[in-house]
């Protein structure tokens, strides 16, 4: 798979099921629109990435590390709550998250071996 299509993926799960966490959220808690964020974000650099731009590629590596980190606390909450569809939203969104970091190394090192 492509690094762009990983990251189009991650960035459409990161929109999709953070609004479904935010829209589930007892209280509306604004925290749970940062993957949100981070999805609209890596999705509008996703032109770049297509075009093979570096500086795009590493800035949307970075941001995936980044809302990978921030996943693992709602995950353990989710855990701790035994709320099934938090724990499969969560667990979806590192998923695609992992696979795209993979996607991305493997590309770098795939680029760097030319």
């Amino acid at each position: 798979m492509k690094a762009h299509k990983a990251s189009l993926i991650n960035s459409l799960v990161l929109i999709i099921f953070g609004t479904l966490g935010y829209l589930d959220s007892e209280g509306a808690a604004i925290t749970a629109l940062i993957p949100v964020i981070f999805g609209v974000i890596i999705l509008i650099m996703n032109k770049g990435l297509k075009n093979e731009n570096k500086t795009v590629s590493h800035i949307v590596v970075l941001l995936t590390f980044l809302v990978l980190c921030g996943l693992v606390m709602p995950l353990i909450r989710r855990i701790g709550e035994e709320d099934v569809m938090g724990i499969t939203r969560v667990a979806l969104m590192i998923v695609t998250s992992v696979v795209a970091i993979y996607t991305f190394i493997m590309s770098f090192i795939a680029n760097r071996s030319k």
